[in-house]
């Protein structure tokens, strides 16, 4: 059997391209849901891990620390297959999109931290002394100067959250890793699975160069 007969299949590969599509679609819904669920959350925990009292921080902190030192995989696992132990039931989707959000939300939140932190005093000082309150102040002043040298750092977290949406296939959420292993099973040929590689390089190589050139510009900015 030649390598391309194994691995190219042309006719596996588009009776495969059905599933492989619907996978796809529920990849991007899965990895958008989480990012935007994320990414707000992050926000809010940024924000009291910065301007809370001591004892909020302090939890803002370890919430921080713990989910960027889980791996993805263990607190999808715990969710989906521990918490009904407790009684707790989700489905594959709602464990899913939980997991990943809090995962995203805790590295949101170093980063946001990290851009509010990086507008200088003065700001804040000019926003008071011209009687704006802080959450305005927040809103209009620092948060759009934040954003400026946050977005590359976010965009790479974005990166690997859709790529982290394969460990879905974990709990049985039909998304592209799923749907290919079904196929390769279904018909014995590994082609299915090369497909995926190939969408998965397609959708984020270009988001990968995105993160390059963002990064470029934002360091020529600073000198």
């Amino acid at each position: 059997m030649s390598l391309v007969h194994t691995f190219f299949n042309s006719q596996i590969m588009l009776a495969s391209l059905p599933a492989l599509l619907r996978g796809l679609i529920n990849t991007l819904l899965l990895g958008f849901m989480s990012i935007g669920a994320g990414s707000v959350v992050g926000l809010l925990v940024s924000l009291v891990r910065l301007y809370a009292p001591k004892a909020l921080r302090v939890l803002a902190i370890i919430y921080i620390d713990l989910f960027r030192a889980m791996p993805m995989l263990v607190v999808l696992i715990l969710i989906y297959y521990a918490l009904p132990f407790l009684g707790v039931r989700f489905s594959s989707w709602t464990s899913a999109v939980l997991a990943f959000s809090m995962v995203m939300s805790a590295y949101s939140a170093e980063v946001f931290r990290a851009g509010i932190e990086g507008v200088p005093a003065g700001q804040f000082e000019a926003a008071a002394a011209l009687g704006l309150p802080f959450a305005k102040t927040l809103r209009l002043v620092v948060l759009p100067q934040a954003i400026k040298a946050i977005v590359p750092p976010m965009t790479g977290n974005c990166v690997s959250m859709i790529k982290d949406t394969s460990l879905a296939s974990t709990v049985a959420l039909p998304e592209l890793l799923n749907e290919a292993t079904n196929a390769q099973a279904l018909n014995a040929n590994p082609s299915p699975l090369i497909m995926a590689a190939l969408v998965y390089v397609a959708l984020l190589w270009p988001m990968v160069r995105l993160v390059s050139i963002l990064e470029r510009r934002t360091q020529s900015r600073r000198v």
